[in-house]
């Protein structure tokens, strides 16, 4: 059971990591508002004459293509991608838990697609520091229109396209749906029923789990609920409690310490720890690596409380659709012994998109010119799919969702391609945005509702992105697999274990691969680039 759990962790920690710039777990759910709106629909654009060069492009695979659709490689956005770009575009699928490893593994054979992406600026900068991406300054320069001069309209994205002072990726602005990531939901009518009022701190979190463990909330008559589920965000959620994230780094007195070395972190290993020890979570999360199980627990009315995102439209959706009476609210973070910290939220930089350094200067001109296409008008379609087939427009700027049912078949997957975008959205644009049948709606309004709730209070961040040196990237690498073993002892071990013996392990560790040396090059780096730093979502 350790041995899975321990793989379960590591799921759940490339979930969460993000380098500071976000992985997350990304928001699915395509609402935002264009600074102008492009021509959008599928029939709009007008391929260019001759023959194309073929470019590939890594995706994640989040397992949402319907078989009726196709796959990630084939269907019918790929279609039109390849039909309207300037490029022929062929997509490399990634298990999205094991993006890294496998894009990695690609990396190391050969066989990596031309442009890379991720969330995570730790891992561009591996990259970089291991010669397998270029800069790309001089062929921004050289090839392209459209995005040259957003980057230049967006200067507070410079720190993270930037590494070793050149530039090696490119990115767009995230919009403030996608800045909120975090969210926790509850079951409001089991509140109701039990005449509980929603926890403010984490001692009444555990109050409130306990009693929807024993109390019998769904009144069927069964010991059969489970008080707290979660998908991959569970670790930054329960973490962000305590002011800490094992991916972070933090001034304390002035001084860079990792997250996963703090005291505070210690805490947070205890709160996991009593939530598995007193049954409060489904502990067969243990071999739930994509957490389908969770998941099912929630859209099946036996779960009171979801650690996940604040967009949460299929599952609200399914939820509704098995259990009508069911009602939701979010849930807002709550204080421990520190105060109260916001629910995980990211940086303004959405996915960085990095090029292979294998890729020769013609295919690179196709890439820069597929990139311009996708940010000038590309990106609409996948949001939102084809103009009064899937949406129509309402006060000429906001896109309405015509068929949610329609709309989740043959659109949502495509959010993946989008990988630039010049969306931006406002919380009260998103009941208009919804289809309007009543369950859309009322969804809708719990999104809004949840967004302002995923932002009210604000995420420690105290640099903009961690440092991005070998020697950080490769003591990281070694270290993570090791203190999460740790980990996963102090959690399922019962009492053969305890926090404080589990921290003393890790910090032994950090210390015996060389972590005191990496502290001293991580402060000397932080030093030469505190004035880059600044955290900004602007």
């Amino acid at each position: 059971m350790a041995a899975s759990l321990s793989l379960m962790l590591l799921v759940l920690a490339a979930c969460s990591s993000n380098g500071n710039n976000g992985v997350s777990s990304e928001s699915a759910s395509p609402v935002a508002g264009a600074s102008s709106t492009p021509s959008s629909s599928p029939e709009a654009s007008e391929p260019e004459a001759g023959p194309k060069k073929e470019i590939s492009i890594s995706a994640f695979d989040r397992g949402l293509v319907p078989t009726e659709e196709g796959n990630y490689e084939d269907n019918r956005w790929t279609k039109w991608i390849n039909e309207n770009s300037p490029a022929t575009v062929k997509w490399i699928p990634v298990d999205r838990g094991q993006a890294q490893q496998k894009l990695s593994t690609l990396i190391a054979s050969g066989s990596a697609p031309d442009l890379i992406w991720e969330y995570d600026r730790n891992y561009i900068a591996q990259l970089a520091n291991q010669g397998a991406i270029q800069p790309i300054d001089a062929y921004i320069e050289k090839y392209s229109t459209t995005l040259k001069k957003y980057l230049q309209d967006h200067p507070e994205l410079k720190p993270a396209m930037t590494i070793n002072g050149k530039m090696y990726a490119v990115t767009s602005k995230r919009s403030i749906e996608t800045i909120a990531n975090n969210g926790m939901w509850i079951r409001q009518d089991w509140l109701d029923k039990l005449q509980l009022k929603a926890p403010t701190t984490i001692e009444e979190l555990i109050e409130v789990a306990k009693k929807f463990k024993d109390e019998d909330p769904d009144g069927n008559g069964e010991d059969d609920t489970v008080p707290i589920v979660f998908n991959g965000n569970a670790v930054q959620v329960m973490r962000a409690f305590f002011f800490t994230n094992e991916y972070q780094w933090y001034l304390e007195d002035g001084q860079l310490k990792y997250g996963r070395t703090l005291d505070r972190y210690k805490d947070a290993l205890a709160f996991h720890k009593s939530l598995f020890d007193q049954d409060l979570i489904d502990k067969e999360y243990i071999t739930d690596s994509n957490f389908q199980r969770a998941r099912q627990l929630w859209t099946t009315g036996k779960a009171g409380i979801y650690f996940a995102n604040w967009s949460m439209d299929n599952e609200i959706r399914d939820l509704k659709t098995n259990v009508p009476t069911a009602k939701l609210a979010p849930l807002e973070s709550v204080a421990s012994q520190y105060g109260k910290n916001g629910l995980y939220q990211e940086l303004a930089s959405n996915v960085l998109i990095a090029f292979n350094s294998d890729m020769p200067e013609d295919k690179i001109e196709t890439a820069v010119k597929f990139l311009d296409w996708m940010l000038e008008t590309g990106w609409y379609s996948m949001k939102f799919g084809e103009k009064d087939v899937h949406y129509k427009l309402v006060n000429d700027e906001v896109p309405q969702r015509l068929d949610a049912d329609k709309y989740r078949a043959e659109v949502a997957y495509a959010n993946e391609y989008a990988i630039l975008s010049q969306w931006d959205t406002k919380a009260e644009w998103i009941p208009l945005m919804a289809a309007q049948d009543e369950l859309s709606q009322e969804i809708a309004l719990s999104k809004a509702e949840a967004l302002t709730v995923a932002l009210k209070n604000e995420y420690r961040r105290d640099i903009a992105f961690s440092p991005d040196l070998p020697e950080v990237s490769q003591l990281i690498a070694t270290f993570a697999p090791i203190s999460t073993q740790i980990e996963v002892k102090v959690v399922t071990g019962g009492k053969s274990m305890t926090p404080e013996a589990g921290m003393e392990q890790i910090r032994n560790e950090w210390k015996r691969l060389g972590g005191e040396n990496v502290e001293k090059l991580a402060q000397e780096w932080y030093e030469k680039n505190k004035e880059f730093l600044t955290v900004s979502s602007e």
